[in-house]
């Protein structure tokens, strides 16, 4: 089935350029509000809440480690979230929708998660090495060895981090994560290479150097996902008209209305590296000063694609298999049937496949095998 991207908000709004979308009145209408400091950093929604409690294990300018641990001994598991547009709930929506109470539930006991935060005026100068390096710290605060479980955007992100910090990544998941592009487009992936690089330093320009979140999103129409796509995202058999999934809808809608800003040199070095460039696939990605090479990556890793993600298409992860030197017996994946969302948050694919994830992550790695 084909969608509109609207219906897989918010990575569809993170690489379509909203001035193509949209008429000369329009952006006037948003520079002046933009002038005026009303699509900056006033006038905020409160940013929602997880389902799951948690404490706050260290605070930097960029991101919160957020702490789900039951047990203090062990590889812990770090959840790497997505830095695109939207919160961190995307990993912890609702009860029944929560890939923290999933994993934990079977049986990840030691967790955290990356909430990268919204980007103040002052960091609209960072860029990719500069969230790889917070990721260090966030992995060397829990320990310095971690099984990294990157989501969407934090996939790509991970995959980096292992390729350059290999020692440091027992195990690696990634889930609904662009890695070779070319491998098959997406619907996202096709519009984001059609679209001259200009249109995105239009976006960035737009707001002073950042990617303003509610811009993007208000362009988009983010406020018109229609309740079928929230269904099926949530993969829920709660009937439509039920008061039950009113409620999810409600927590969906408040998850998905509230945006964050994203640095401008960041949001630019993702198009071109990422999905201009494919560098990562092609073996020409430096990171923090060293050139990634994948086929020097021997870390046991498990990859889940969903069949109807339009937004990352199926191969563009699977390709990975190809792309490294992990054996064939510490490589898994698995395809589900869902959409983008759903590989994080649909109640089938938490309840069918991440316990197997899960299970995979607490058996032990051959010697000799993270490096």
């Amino acid at each position: 089935m084909h969608r509109h991207l609207g219906g897989q908000f918010p990575y569809a709004a993170f690489f379509w350029p909203a001035l193509a979308l949209v008429s000369a009145g329009e952006i006037a209408s948003s520079v002046a509000a933009h002038v005026l400091g009303l699509d900056a950093d006033g006038d905020r929604t409160e940013e929602p809440e997880g389902a799951t409690p948690s404490g706050i294990a260290l605070e930097l300018g960029t991101v919160r480690l957020r702490d789900f641990t039951m047990v203090k001994s062990g590889v812990p598991t770090l959840l790497c979230t997505p830095l695109a547009l939207h919160g961190a709930s995307i990993a912890d929506l609702a009860a029944g929708h929560s890939l923290v109470a999933a994993l934990r539930g079977a049986g990840i006991e030691r967790l955290f998660m990356a909430a990268w935060r919204s980007a103040s005026a002052d960091m609209r100068f960072l860029g990719i090495d500069d969230y790889l390096a917070d990721l260090n710290v966030l992995v060397d605060h829990v320990g310095g060895l971690v099984d990294l479980v990157g989501l969407c955007q934090g996939g790509w992100l991970s995959l980096v981090y292992a390729g350059r910090f290999p020692g440091k990544v027992r195990k690696l998941v990634m889930a609904g994560a662009p890695i070779d592009i070319a491998a098959r487009p997406s619907q996202l992936s096709a519009i984001a290479a059609a679209t001259p690089l200009t249109m995105f330093q239009s976006l960035v320009d737009l707001g002073d150097g950042r990617l303003i979140g509610r811009n993007v999103a208000t362009f988009w129409g983010s406020d018109s996902v229609v309740a079928n796509d929230i269904h099926q995202s949530l993969q829920t058999l709660e009937a439509i008209s039920s008061p039950e999934f009113a409620r999810l809808e409600a927590i969906f809608r408040k998850w998905n209305s509230w945006t964050i800003d994203v640095p401008g040199t960041y949001y630019l070095e993702v198009i071109g590296k990422l999905y201009k460039r494919n560098e990562l696939a092609a073996g020409s990605f430096v990171a923090l000063g060293q050139r990634i090479d994948l086929s020097r990556l021997r870390i046991p890793m498990y990859l889940l694609a969903g069949s109807e993600d339009e937004v990352v298409s199926p191969e563009q992860l699977i390709a990975v298999e190809r792309l490294v030197a992990t054996p064939p017996d510490d490589l898994r994946q698995e395809i589900a049937p869902s959409d983008h969302l759903g590989l994080f948050m649909g109640k089938r694919t938490l309840e069918e496949y991440w316990p197997r994830i899960a299970h995979w992550m607490k058996e032990p790695v051959p010697e000799g095998n993270f490096r």
